[in-house]
């Protein structure tokens, strides 16, 4: 077996880090599903809404998922190719 020393696996990693999070796991696969708003996030889950906001603001930061506003309401959906794969596998 080799070993590719020249990658770096630095997005990869950072990527399974964010996603290392129980609820931030739920979050992504849940919107692997379907786009959905905040509210109906945190009533699925649960969850204060403070506690889902948060962790939508990470997952957006890092690029895994993106927030579209449609009048009132932020619908979010996953766009990193790489997490969904990684939701895919754990299903």
């Amino acid at each position: 077996m080799e070993f590719d020393i020249t990658r770096k696996f630095n997005a990869e990693a950072e990527i399974l880090k964010v996603l290392g999070h129980p609820i931030r796991l739920k979050i992504v696969a849940g919107l692997c599903t379907r786009e959905c708003n905040v509210k109906h996030i945190w009533e699925c889950l649960g969850l204060p809404q403070a506690t889902v906001s948060q962790h939508l603001a990470l997952l957006k930061h890092k690029g895994i998922i993106e927030g579209k506003r449609e009048g009132v309401e932020v619908h979010y959906s996953v766009i990193n190719p790489l997490a969904k794969k990684l939701i895919s596998l754990l299903d």
